[in-house]
């Protein structure tokens, strides 16, 4: 008995078949593509329609506060920088890139579901996979990144945001006390060995470095200030001299208020009364910290004049900055400005002044981009001030003005000034003099003649130098170049 079979479908022509899988794949792949574009299209041509517009709303109104920023910024730069440091906005922006990440994820994985995967041939479905992949990394972890760069950021400004009230200008400007703590085997407390008050035009931004010598004594301090009625004739005890003022105070914080600042406070009260400014906020800068915030920047180019010893004759690493100009790490920065072997303290007050100008000068926005994260979790470790958190953007903006103008500097050192007992209507003097100068410079005459140039023994700027013609970055209308 012979059954009967029904006439089997015709095949389609393998041509044809061949084009229909590679029609899928192209749509599966545009699928992708126009997430990528625009999230939520895919959905919306080919899925979910209400998850389609809802994705594109979205993403219609973040453009907009984009473009907004954008503009606004650009129209009022101090409002950039103040939305940039406020660590309220920074983390609405931190969790806002998380929740762009998560969402772009999830319609990118519904736009390749869109794209039938199973109905590919192999290789297309491992292809399509492999897409789908590549762009999830790129797009999702590029965001997620930014969102761990900005909580650095965040986390960055309030570490470093002081507790004290907003301070104005005082005459029209902001008085700075930088100090360089150092705190190592043999020293009782922080000491601050590197004292310098940064006088800055509130309006130009045109900065006057104001150098006081770690050795100073007999000193008097602001008149009704707590060390000016400890020390009623100055600070004329035993062995006691500028950089000691710091220790004297962290053995006496009950005579302070707040008395975790103890010593700043007592600094503070001996620099006014040296200088005759009023200090409106302070920043101590931890010198172990100072140098990964170099290395962070990518170096620093000085002028070395001289033979600079970095480390100790008996450490395995000790070697020498040798003359020329050179591009330092970190480690030889720090030592290029803190070294006295072959030199003096004054001269060391002339290198670090040639430090600041070249940090000013030579940061590179790029890499600043580049290394946000290195600059900022270096910087939180190695800086403390008084500077309240919502004043960052004000002196931001003051730093990017001071980067294209010239930078005075003053130090009261001899021959100005003799350490062990000075003068201080001459140091007052002096400052004055300096901030005058910096806000009215003297206008060239045409034809004038240039001034001689120092004596050709005398090795100046950043380096050693002679009493009568030395040191010329410790008092000059411009301390790069005598750099």
């Amino acid at each position: 008995m012979s059954s009967y079979a029904p006439p089997s479908a015709p095949l389609a022509p393998l041509g044809v078949s061949d084009r229909a899988a590679r029609v899928r794949f192209r749509r599966a792949v545009t699928l992708l593509l126009m997430t990528l574009v625009l999230p939520g299209s895919a959905q919306l041509v080919a899925g979910d329609r209400r998850l389609g517009r809802i994705a594109l709303r979205i993403w219609g109104a973040l453009l907009v506060v984009v473009v907004v920023a954008l503009l606004l910024t650009w129209t009022w730069p101090a409002l950039g920088l103040k939305a940039g440091t406020s660590p309220a906005l920074l983390g609405l922006l931190r969790v806002v890139l998380i929740a762009v990440a998560l969402g772009w994820g999830v319609l990118f994985v519904d736009a390749w579901r869109l794209g039938q995967p199973l109905s590919l041939l192999r290789n297309h479905r491992l292809s399509l996979v492999g897409i789908n992949g590549a762009l999830c990394f790129v797009v999702v972890g590029t965001l997620l990144f930014s969102a761990h760069v900005v909580n650095v950021n965040r986390d960055f400004w309030i570490a470093v945001a002081g507790d004290s009230e907003v301070q104005g200008a005082v005459d029209g400007r902001f008085n700075i006390l930088l100090a360089g703590a150092d705190q190592g085997a043999g020293r009782v407390g922080l000491r601050p060995d590197s004292l310098t008050v940064a006088s800055i035009d509130a309006r130009t931004g045109k900065t006057v470095l104001i150098g006081l010598p770690r050795n100073m004594s007999h000193f008097p301090f602001k008149e009704g200030s707590v060390m000016d009625e400890q020390f009623p004739d100055g600070f004329d005890c035993d062995g006691c001299m500028l950089n000691g003022v710091s220790t004297w105070a962290t053995d006496h914080v009950e005579l302070f208020k707040p008395r975790k600042h103890a010593g700043m406070i007592a600094t503070i009260s001996a620099v006014e009364g040296i200088t005759g400014l009023e200090i409106s906020y302070w920043a101590m800068v931890n010198m172990k910290g100072f140098r990964n915030v170099v290395d962070a920047f990518g170096g620093v180019e000085l002028n070395v004049r001289d033979r600079i010893p970095v480390g100790l004759p008996h450490e395995a690493s000790f070697h020498y900055i040798e003359p020329g100009v050179r591009t330092l790490d970190g480690e030889d920065t720090l030592w290029f400005a803190r070294a006295r072997h072959g030199s003096d303290d004054y001269s060391r007050m002339a290198r670090q002044k040639c430090v600041m100008s070249a940090l000013l000068t030579q940061v590179n926005p790029a890499q600043a981009v580049l290394n946000l994260r290195d600059i900022m979790e270096a910087g939180s470790s190695m800086l403390t001030t008084s500077i309240p958190g919502g004043e960052f953007d004000t002196f931001i903006s003051l730093a990017l003005k001071a980067k294209d103008q010239k930078m005075a500097s003053v130090s009261l050192v001899p021959p100005l000034l003799t350490t062990a007992n000075p003068d201080i209507d001459v140091a007052h003097a002096a400052v004055q003099k300096a901030v005058d100068h910096s806000e009215n410079p003297p206008k060239k005459k045409a034809g004038a003649a240039k001034k001689p140039k120092p004596a050709s023994d005398a090795v100046t700027g950043g380096s050693k130098g002679t009493l009568s013609s030395g040191y010329v970055a410790n008092d000059t209308d411009d301390v790069a170049a005598a750099c």
